[in-house]
C-alpha cells in the first residue's frame, strides 16, 4: 500500500496524524507492506526566516486576537498531541521558514534516512521549541540521521532540491488539497485531516479490502473531524 502524506513541518496538526497513521497501520499489521511518503507542503512560504516572533505572538497577530485568546488556540492542540503522546511546548515554539527543511528531507531521501529527519523534524519544531529554518538546527538534525555535516551546510548554501519542494505543491493544487495534513492512498483514495486512529483503521481497512487496482477518480474517505492547517492557518 502506497500512502503519500502532504504535510509542512510546522503544521500542529501534520505531527498528530503521522502519530495515528503509524497507530492504525501498526494496529492492521499494515507497516511492513505499507509505503509512507511525505511529501512537501508550504502553509506560508513568506513566513521570514529565523525569525524571533513567537508561534502565540504569530496566531494573534494573523487572527487579530489576544495573546490569550492564542494561546488557548494553541493549548487545544496542544491536548490533541497528548491523545498520542506528543507534549507540545507551545510557550517556546518561533515562526518558521520551512523551506529549507523541505529541502532537507528531500536530500536525507537520497540518502534512504528521510524517516529519521521528518520526525527529528517535527519533534524539534513542536516538542523541543526548535527554530527549523536555521542552519545549526537543521545540521544537527541531519547529523543525527546520519547525514554528513559539511555536505548538509553545502546543500543549505545552494538551490539544490527547491524544484522537487515546488514540484510537490503544484501537484498538491492539481489534486486539490486543501489543507495538510492530507493522505493519498495508491494514487486513488483520500483522507484529508488528522482524523482519530479509529477512522484511519476503518479507511485503512476499507481500502486494503476494496483495492481492486482499478483507478477511478480520488476518493475522500473518512470523517470531517479532523484537524487541518490551510494557507497558514489551523483548525484550533
Amino acid at each position: 500500500m502506497l500512502i503519500e502524506v502532504w504535510s509542512d513541518y510546522v503544521c500542529p496538526f501534520c505531527y498528530i496524524g503521522k502519530r495515528r497513521l503509524e497507530h492504525a497501520l501498526k494496529q492492521l499489521g499494515l507497516e511492513e507492506k505499507s509505503e509512507v511518503v511525505f511529501k512537501a507542503f508550504q502553509l506560508d512560504p513568506n513566513t521570514p526566516v529565523a525569525s524571533d516572533q513567537s508561534l502565540v505572538d504569530g496566531l494573534a497577530s494573523k487572527f487579530k486576537v489576544t495573546k490569550q485568546e492564542a494561546e488557548n488556540m494553541l493549548n487545544n492542540v496542544k491536548e490533541q498531541a497528548k491523545t498520542v503522546d506528543l507534549h507540545y511546548q507551545v510557550d517556546r515554539m518561533k515562526t518558521s521558514n520551512t523551506l529549507d527543511a523541505h529541502r532537507l528531507a528531500k536530500f536525507a531521501e537520497t540518502r534512504n534516512v528521510e524517516k529519521g529527519v521528518i520526525e527529528r523534524l517535527m519533534h524539534a519544531y513542536f516538542v523541543e521549541g526548535e527554530r527549523i529554518d536555521t542552519e545549526e538546527v537543521l545540521v544537527r538534525i541531519a547529523t543525527e540521521a546520519g547525514l554528513d555535516a559539511r555536505k548538509t551546510k553545502d546543500l543549505l548554501h545552494s538551490d539544490d532540491f527547491k524544484d522537487e519542494v515546488k514540484e510537490d505543491i503544484e501537484e498538491a493544487r492539481e489534486i486539490g488539497v486543501q489543507g495538510v495534513p492530507f493522505f493519498v492512498i495508491n494514487r486513488k483514495y483520500a483522507i484529508s485531516g488528522a482524523q482519530p486512529t479509529e477512522a484511519f483503521v476503518d479507511a485503512l481497512e476499507k481500502i486494503a479490502e476494496e483495492e481492486k487496482g482499478t483507478k477511478p477518480k480520488l476518493q475522500v474517505v473518512g470523517t470531517d473531524d479532523g484537524g487541518q492547517c490551510d494557507d497558514g492557518a489551523c483548525d484550533i
